[in-house]
């Protein structure tokens, strides 16, 4: 148990109605989970909020009530305290309650639109070959040294983040990788966090749904950077235009990288096969599994990480050649037709762009590009008619089918893909609504030397439908559609 004027130190408070010198069990913003002697933290979300809860949160025991608006009725022997922001005061709470473990390991933070996922994966991998223990807290996985845990967001929720950083601290983890989202930062998720460093890959069209605006996703990403102290780093691609808007405020120490401009970390493509690419990164040669522009930006955005955080230059190349696609990013499978399928979480305009650019950059000009590629439900409308206009200029066969409808019509969202594609690019676009059955039809099109794209789920091995998840995995499913097959 915590005293609860310990967890509530660094939090703001509007107004206290009870005792703080009371010993606490537990937090939580879920009043479902509340026990004897917790406290509840009201939430204001985007579907329902927290408020509602605090009498239930009350009579299933709360100790303690944390909330923006105080209520009309209080209970004798319940603490109530009026902050201004429930996120923010949740955070610092967290923190407090697992003993603010990101003080006690070298915490980096990597956001951007694309590539945190394989950042934050491809540094975990590296630094356990470097022989260090190592956190991640990814979109697919966490990992606490090499104990995984289920993840469930992208950014998970301070109380789980804290939880597993505690964890970390626990069996000796030195550092932690984790995938902040703008998502995250924006509902204070990563705030009472002390991060060692920040990383910023790219900026492009995603989540306005949420953000409303590109300039607001844009900013939201920058806080991750302005909160950073002076004696954290800050590392950011300036081949990107944004890189620089995230160095503006930040009393970081200030790093770039690029490929095309002039910067502090800088890499060059010198070959490009299907199998891997040959980079030269600080004049040295390196050849990586990893293939595409894309993954050179990776690739550079890691070396440079291990750099500053103090490994050898030459041992971060070696270990870098020995690296691995990440799972459900660019990868292939080759069938006994040498019909190669990819298959990439490339879910918005720029990420299916760059796969794309990637692919008809390695082909002969002979094969065929097939791409099947959906839009998820209750999410950002307006990338819709881009995805099908980019798919259906770049590839030879575009298949628009479905992926995660949630509660819209997988109809309604493959019209909104459709209306994007280009006169002379209609012929070139099929659409079946039924996933399995457009990956099946992608394989039955394909020829000898062929080339299918199944992009926009990766790692993911379900399909959402009206709340309910069925097991569906794209890359089994392209393996196996290709193996029934008689040429």
């Amino acid at each position: 148990m915590k005293l609860l004027k310990d967890i509530l130190y660094g939090v703001s408070l509007s107004a206290v109605s009870g005792d703080t010198n009371v010993m606490v069990n537990n937090v939580h913003f879920d009043s479902r989970k509340v026990e004897m002697d917790d406290v509840f933290v009201a939430i204001r979300g985007t579907v329902t909020d927290g408020h509602k809860f605090i009498q239930k949160a009350v009579d299933s025991g709360a100790r303690a009530i944390v909330c923006e608006e105080l209520p009309k009725i209080m209970v004798n022997g319940v603490t109530y305290l009026q902050v201004d922001n429930c996120n923010s005061a949740l955070a610092v709470i967290a923190s407090n309650f697992y003993d603010n473990p990101s003080k006690n390991l070298k915490l980096v933070g990597v956001t951007g639109t694309n590539g945190k996922t394989t950042v934050t994966t491809l540094l975990y991998n590296l630094f356990k070959k470097a022989g260090f223990k190592v956190g991640l807290i990814s979109t697919i996985k966490v990992l606490v040294d090499d104990k995984e845990y289920k993840a469930t967001h992208t950014t998970p929720d301070v109380l789980t983040i804290n939880k597993y950083l505690s964890i970390m601290n626990d069996v000796g983890v030195e550092f932690c990788f984790m995938e902040v989202s703008s998502h995250g930062i924006h509902q204070k998720r990563a705030k009472g966090l002390f991060f060692e460093g920040a990383i910023f890959t790219n900026l492009s069209h995603d989540h306005l749904d949420y953000h409303k605006t590109f300039a607001e996703y844009r900013d939201t990403k920058k806080k991750l950077f302005d909160g950073l102290p002076k004696t954290a780093f800050a590392l950011v691609n300036i081949d990107d235009k944004n890189g620089l808007v995230m160095l503006q405020n930040t009393k970081a120490k200030k790093y770039t990288y690029a490929l095309k401009s002039f910067a502090d970390y800088r890499a060059q493509i010198l070959e490009k096969q299907f199998n891997g690419q040959l980079l030269k990164v600080d004049d040295n040669e390196l050849w990586t599994k990893l293939i595409g522009d894309f993954n050179a930006y990776n690739l550079l955005a890691i070396y440079a990480t291990a750099d500053i955080l103090g490994l050898e230059k030459m041992e971060i190349l070696r270990l870098m050649s020995e690296l691995e696609n990440v799972d459900g990013r660019f990868q292939y499978y080759i069938s006994k037709d040498k019909i190669t399928a990819i298959v990439d979480y490339a879910h918005t305009p720029d990420a299916l762009k760059n796969v794309l650019v990637t692919i008809n950059a390695l082909r002969t000009g002979n094969e065929n590009v097939i791409t099947v590629v959906g839009c998820g439900g209750d999410r950002d409308k307006s990338k819709r008619p881009v995805m099908g206009h980019i798919a259906s200029e770049m590839s030879d066969q575009a298949i628009f089918t479905s992926d995660n409808p949630r509660t819209e019509s997988p109809t309604t969202i493959i019209e909104e893909m459709e209306a994007g594609v280009e006169a002379q690019n209609v012929r070139k676009v099929l659409s079946i609504e039924n996933r399995k059955q457009a990956i099946k039809t992608a394989c039955k099109l394909a020829v000898a030397n062929d080339i299918i794209l199944v992009a926009g789920k990766g790692h993911e091995t379900y399909q959402e439908t009206n709340g309910v998840r069925v097991d569906f995995d794209d890359f089994k499913e392209v393996k196996e559609a290709l193996e029934s097959l008689k040429k």
